[in-house]
């Protein structure tokens, strides 16, 4: 169903599309069948929880991230700090790696 992706749980990202573009984030969580990603402080929804003592849960009003989708995010490169595409390259020992295509560096 879903093919590869360009981020991987860990990769740091730059928000290109949307109300929250700009910002920078960690990848948190990385959904493969919807091509959706969790990025750290993006995105951030009001989730209303009853409280429910039996279970140990606080009511209240908390502040999590929701899905972005994985089409919406640039892979930012650790090596020269942009926002960037990323091709992927295979070494001489037969592994892959991905490769920025500003300084040639490879990513993760």
């Amino acid at each position: 169903m879903a093919g590869s992706m360009h981020v991987r749980k860990n990769d740091m990202v730059m928000v290109v599309r949307g109300k929250d573009s700009g910002k920078r984030g960690k990848v948190l969580k990385v959904f493969r069948d919807t091509e959706r990603i969790i990025v750290e402080k993006v995105h951030v929804m009001k989730k209303h929880t009853r409280p429910n003592p039996g279970k140990g849960v606080q009511g209240g009003i908390a502040e999590r991230e929701a899905p972005v989708a994985a089409s919406n995010v640039m892979l930012v490169c650790p090596e020269c700090d942009k926002p960037t595409r990323v091709k992927r390259q295979r070494l001489e020992d037969g592994s892959k790696v991905r490769v920025c295509m500003h300084c040639k560096g490879t990513v993760g």
